[in-house]
């Protein structure tokens, strides 16, 4: 039995994810500083946002 094209994934890095999972948001939580695995609880983790990076395109250079 095949997987139907629309549950087929392209690859990890293809698209934008907006729900990370929990160790992503620790690892983001403790690069800002905002996390202390001593002192804080794994319940009641604070959100933290999820941002799209865009790449704007280069403008081609007119050739003289």
């Amino acid at each position: 039995m095949s997987i139907h094209n629309s549950l087929k994934t392209k690859g990890d890095s293809a698209g934008h994810r907006n729900v990370l999972t929990r160790q992503e948001r620790l690892d983001r939580l403790e690069e800002d500083g905002r996390w202390n695995e001593e002192k804080d609880s794994l319940l009641g983790i604070p959100k933290v946002r999820s941002i799209k990076v865009v790449m704007k395109k280069k403008k081609k250079k007119e050739e003289k």
